[in-house]
């Protein structure tokens, strides 16, 4: 049994490791940089909820190129066109739920309500997390307590 256990251990961490690797971000080539719709960009970079300083990348891997450098003025009006999409309270509330971290980035004036939401999210994913533990420390995973519910004698 524990061989098993150490086995799916095993083939977890690699699936993990791998899921990872693909979400890396690639650098941007120069080809991408000169044809690049920076509005566009910034669309896709507001719509994750990425901050004002993410701009930054993108001068780093253009820079010392010849030709069009990145615009920021475009960048900036699309990504607060994607804030719209990212900044609202379901999205807020699903980023605690799922356990990602709050960054700050929508307007003021929604700030509040935005992070109630995410907090009531953030609870919930606490909370199941706390469960889960429990149940699996009482029960671990090849041993769940095979009476509890499902014993035909239990009723």
């Amino acid at each position: 049994m524990q061989k098993l256990y150490t086995i799916s251990l095993i083939v977890s961490l690699s699936m993990a490791t791998a899921v990872l690797a693909g979400c890396a971000t690639t650098k941007l080539t120069p080809q991408q940089c000169q044809a690049q719709d920076w509005e566009k960009r910034g669309l896709a970079d507001g719509e994750v909820g990425r901050s004002p300083n993410y701009f930054g990348k993108y001068l780093g891997e253009c820079a010392g190129l010849a030709g069009k450098q990145p615009n920021r003025q475009l960048w900036e009006q699309g990504r607060q066109e994607g804030l719209k999409t990212f900044c609202t309270e379901l999205n807020a509330y699903r980023l605690g739920r799922e356990g990602y971290q709050w960054q700050p980035v929508c307007p003021t004036e929604q700030r509040i309500k935005l992070e109630n939401a995410y907090l009531k999210g953030r609870n919930k994913y606490l909370s199941n997390r706390a469960y889960d533990y429990w149940e699996n420390y009482w029960f671990p995973p090849p041993y769940h307590n095979p009476y509890w519910y499902h014993h035909p004698y239990f009723w």
